[in-house]
């Protein structure tokens, strides 16, 4: 089956306060983002006609934004109602949302400061990040070579562009090897996260997963976590290392794209998909479904 490539799709995107046609949303070869990786980024699913925790992402694009020096010239209230009417132009009601705030094209240089902002909001239809045949079986990781930066490297915390060049890498080699995606460390050896999602263990009826020390505390993840809560499931937010990935049973992977996708495997560590994996994932589909407002 053929794929439309991304610049010739239809529909339209909002583009710095105005609508315009989809393959019409251009930039300019020389625009700063694409030399220097002066871009943040966020990542939404709309479900029912409804974006899922719209404000915390867009309060989350700010927050990233601050951090690369960039002041994007709109309020929070400004770039959730444009995601809303975005959505609502494109005629979706299951979709992804790439909010994305960049340099422009003003300045060519390691400084740049006045280089204008520009925002963009693209929606499209993405039903599965991964085969929705594997969710009952889970997914296959590798063990990916490169490690999530120490954050007196890099701004680890901000959703930024460059931080993902090493999770492409990690991601085509995994795929070439025939795994769905990769399992990174961090730069002191420890278990960290997918190349595009957080990571949970199960052992003995409680979760485990790393502390985001040097990666994104995923919005996905937050919401599990208080998920697994509510049923008195006991989380441990702790460090892990890699030799400990044989004592756990099950394993499961969060985000916005991913959700809550099972794991059958990390490089030679097996688990299996249980009902702890079951019953989060089930409760965070529930989770994400609009709510029917009260007459």
């Amino acid at each position: 089956m053929s794929v439309v490539p991304f610049d010739q799709r239809e529909g339209v995107i909002w583009f710095n306060g105005e609508f315009v046609p989809w393959k019409d949303a251009k930039v300019h070869v020389l625009t700063h983002a694409l030399h220097y990786a002066s871009a943040v980024f966020e990542g939404e699913r709309a479900y029912g006609g409804e974006i899922f925790k719209l404000t915390e992402h867009t309060e989350r694009l700010f927050a990233s934004a601050e951090m690369l020096d960039l002041k994007i010239p709109y309020s929070v209230a400004e770039i959730d109602a444009a995601c809303r009417e975005t959505l609502r132009r494109q005629g979706y009601l299951d979709a992804y949302v790439r909010p994305i705030a960049w340099r422009g094209s003003e300045m060519m240089g390691v400084a740049a400061q006045s280089a204008r902002i520009n925002v963009a909001i693209a929606i499209w239809q993405w039903p599965a990040y991964f085969d929705p045949k594997l969710l009952d079986t889970g997914i296959r990781l590798d063990l990916a070579e490169w490690r999530r930066p120490d954050p007196r490297t890099a701004p680890a915390k901000a959703k930024a562009v460059g931080l993902y060049m090493i999770c492409t890498l990690s991601k085509h080699t995994a795929e070439r090897k025939g795994y769905a995606d990769a399992m990174m460390l961090d730069w002191r050896g420890q278990v960290a996260e997918c190349t595009g999602a957080n990571i949970f263990f199960v052992k003995k009826g409680e979760l485990h997963t790393p502390i985001a020390d040097c990666f994104l505390d995923g919005i996905t993840r937050r919401t599990v976590i208080d998920l697994a809560r509510s049923r008195q499931i006991k989380v441990n937010e702790r460090v892990i290392m890699p030799d400990e990935l044989t004592s756990f049973d099950q394993c499961f992977i969060t985000g916005s794209a991913a959700e809550v996708t099972p794991v059958s495997e990390i490089g030679p560590y097996k688990f299996k998909v249980g009902d702890i994996t079951r019953t989060l994932r089930a409760d965070y589909l529930a989770e994400v479904q609009p709510k029917k407002k009260a007459a």
